[in-house]
C-alpha cells in the first residue's frame, strides 16, 4: 500500500516575492488589548500589500508605549529608538544620509505633542518624505497614567483627578505647520488604518497619521478596595506587582463613510466616531481646520483623510542629492580637489 505524503503548501508571497512573515517583528510586550498592537498588525498588512522590501524601509521611535512598538514589526527593517520627543530629528539625518530609504517614525501623544511639538512642527513644515504615526491614547502609559496633552478635557484618571485644559489636537497643529497629508484614524478600525498608511507610503512629503489607540489599563477609573489603588492603600508589599487584566481588543464593523458610530471603551466611556462623507474634499486646508473645529464642539472624532497636498516639493526635492545616498560615496567624492581647496584659501586673503 502506497504512503501519501502531504507536502506543506508555500507561503503565500507578495508582488516583490516577500511572505507576510517577512514584515513581522518579536512577540509584543505590550498589554493584551492595546491598540498599538492592532495598529503594528496593520503596519505589517499594509508594507506586504505595497511590496515594500523590508530591508527599504527605516524605522524611528522616541520614549513611551508607542516607541516600543516599532519592535514588533519589520524586525528586518533598520531602525533607530532614540530620546523622548527627539525621533524628528533623527529621521531627518538619517533619511537625508540615505534618500532611497522609506522612512516610518512611531510617535505617541506624549513624545509628539509635548517634549517633541518643536521637533514635529519643524519637520513638518519641511515636508521631509517619511509616513509620520501618532499611536494616540491620552495618557502617559509607561510612567503610570498621566494625563497626556491630548486628553480631553474634563477626563478623569486615577490618581490624578481631573484634567482642566484643552486639548492639542495633533491634526490641526499638522495643518498649522502646513502638511501635506493629514489623517486620523482609530485603532479599532483595521481596514481605515491599513489603507491610510498604504496611503501615506505612496506619498511624496510628510504623511501624519494621528491613530486614537485606547490604552486598557490606565482608563479604567477604578475607586473600590478591590482595585489596584484602593488594594494599594492597605497593603504591605515585599515588592510592587501590577496585574493588568486580559481585554479584547476594539473592533467597529460595517463602518461606512459618512456614519457616526459610538464606541465603549475599556472603562466605559465613549467616544463618538464619524467617517468623512465621500464628497469631502481633502485639498482644500481651510475646509479641514474648520471640519475639525466644528468636530470638536461636537464632541465627534472624526477619521479619514483629512488633507493631502500632493504636489508640493518634499524636502529632497529642495536639495540637489546624488542619486547615490550620501552615505554609500566614496572618500573621493567627498573630498574636495586639492586645486579647489587652493582657489578656496585664496578667496579667503
Amino acid at each position: 500500500m502506497a504512503t501519501q505524503i502531504l507536502v506543506p503548501a508555500a507561503p503565500q508571497t507578495n508582488a516583490s516575492g516577500f511572505t507576510r512573515n517577512d514584515y513581522k517583528g518579536l512577540p509584543s510586550t505590550l498589554c493584551q488589548g492595546c491598540g498599538h498592537n492592532s495598529i503594528a498588525n496593520q503596519i505589517i498588512a499594509a508594507c506586504y500589500e505595497l511590496g515594500i522590501a523590508p530591508e527599504k524601509i527605516i524605522k524611528f521611535s522616541g520614549i513611551g508605549c508607542s516607541s516600543k512598538s516599532p519592535t514588533y514589526f519589520l524586525s528586518r527593517s533598520f531602525g533607530f529608538n532614540g530620546l523622548h520627543g527627539r525621533m524628528p530629528s533623527l529621521a531627518l539625518g538619517a533619511l537625508f544620509a540615505d534618500h532611497t530609504l522609506h522612512g516610518l517614525g512611531v510617535s505617541g501623544d506624549g513624545d509628539t505633542a509635548s517634549i517633541g511639538m518643536g521637533q514635529f512642527k519643524h519637520l513638518v513644515r519641511r515636508n521631509m518624505p517619511m509616513v509620520y504615526i501618532v499611536e494616540n491614547n491620552g495618557v502617559y502609559g509607561l510612567t503610570k497614567g498621566q494625563f497626556a496633552p491630548t486628553a480631553e478635557k474634563g477626563l478623569e484618571l486615577k490618581k490624578h483627578g481631573k484634567n482642566v485644559f484643552q486639548p492639542v489636537d495633533i491634526c490641526m497643529e499638522a495643518l498649522a505647520s502646513n502638511a501635506t497629508f493629514v489623517a486620523r484614524s482609530f485603532a479599532g478600525d483595521p481596514k481605515q488604518v491599513k489603507e491610510l498608511i498604504k496611503a501615506a507610503f505612496s506619498h511624496n512629503g510628510i504623511a501624519v497619521l494621528d491613530i486614537i489607540s485606547p490604552c486598557v489599563t490606565f482608563h479604567n477609573h477604578e475607586d473600590s478596595v478591590h482595585s489596584y489603588v484602593g488594594g494599594k492603600a492597605m497593603e504591605i508589599p515585599l515588592h510592587e506587582v501590577i496585574y493588568v487584566p486580559a481585554r479584547e481588543e476594539i473592533f467597529v464593523d460595517d463602518f461606512l463613510e459618512g456614519q457616526t458610530k459610538e464606541v465603549t471603551l475599556h472603562d466605559g466611556s465613549i467616544i463618538r466616531l464619524k467617517k468623512l462623507d465621500k464628497d469631502y474634499d481633502p485639498t482644500d486646508r481651510h475646509r479641514a481646520l474648520r471640519m475639525l473645529d466644528e468636530a470638536e464642539k461636537n464632541n465627534l472624532l472624526i477619521t479619514g483623510l483629512f488633507y493631502i497636498e500632493p504636489y508640493r516639493p518634499s524636502m529632497f526635492d529642495l536639495f540637489p542629492l546624488p542619486e547615490t545616498p550620501l552615505n554609500r560615496l566614496p572618500e573621493e567624492r567627498l573630498r574636495p580637489a586639492r586645486e579647489s581647496i587652493d582657489q578656496l584659501n585664496k578667496m579667503m586673503f
